[in-house]
C-alpha cells in the first residue's frame, strides 16, 4: 500500500519553496517534512548541524506516540507534538494522511509563533500532496518497503 503519492523533481521544489518561506517567516532552524514511518522527503534549512534522517525517524515515533496516547484519553486526534529544550525545541504536525511537518526552532522563538505559520505552510503542502496525488490516484510509493537512508535520488524524476 503506497503511503505517500509519488512525487517529481517540480513537486519537490515547490514543497521546498514553501519551506523557505516558512523558514523566513517563523526564523526556525531547519524545517523537514517527513512520511509517517520516518523517511525524509525533503527540508530546507541547516542541515549540517542536525542528523535529519535520525530526526525524521524519532519524530514520527514522538507523534505516533502521541495519538496512541489520544486514543488512550478518548481524544479523536492530537495532531501536533512540542518538545521544548533550553535551546532548541521541535515542532512536529501533521499535514495528511501520509506526511508531518518537523520544525527545529530556537528555543527562544515562540511555539506561537511556530503554531501560527506552520497551519499555512501545512495547507500548502497538503495540496502539493494532493496535486501529485491527482495525477495519479493509483499509484505511490511506500518508502518503508524502499527502505532507503536517503530518499532525496528517488525525487528527481521530472514530469
Amino acid at each position: 500500500m503506497a503511503t505517500l503519492p509519488q512525487l517529481f523533481e517540480e513537486d519537490i521544489q515547490q514543497l521546498e519553496d514553501v519551506l523557505a518561506e516558512f523558514l523566513r517567516s517563523t526564523d526556525a532552524l531547519t524545517a523537514l517534512i517527513i512520511d509517517k514511518g520516518g523517511f525524509l522527503i525533503t527540508h530546507q534549512g541547516d542541515s549540517r548541524q542536525f542528523d535529519l534522517t535520525t530526526i525524521g525517524a524519532l519524530a514520527s515515533g514522538a507523534y505516533l506516540a502521541n495519538q496512541t496516547i489520544a486514543n488512550l484519553v478518548h481524544e479523536e486526534n492530537f495532531d501536533s507534538v512540542y518538545q521544548q529544550g533550553e535551546s532548541v525545541s521541535m515542532f512536529a504536525t501533521n499535514i495528511d494522511e501520509h506526511c508531518l511537518l518537523v520544525v527545529i526552532f530556537k528555543a527562544q522563538v515562540g511555539v506561537g509563533v511556530v503554531k501560527y505559520y506552520a497551519t499555512a505552510a501545512r495547507e500548502r503542502i497538503a495540496a502539493q500532496l494532493q496535486v501529485a496525488q491527482d495525477r495519479d490516484p493509483g499509484g505511490g510509493l511506500d518508502l518503508s518497503v524502499l527502505n532507503l537512508a536517503d530518499t532525496s535520488d528517488l525525487f528527481k524524476r521530472k514530469l
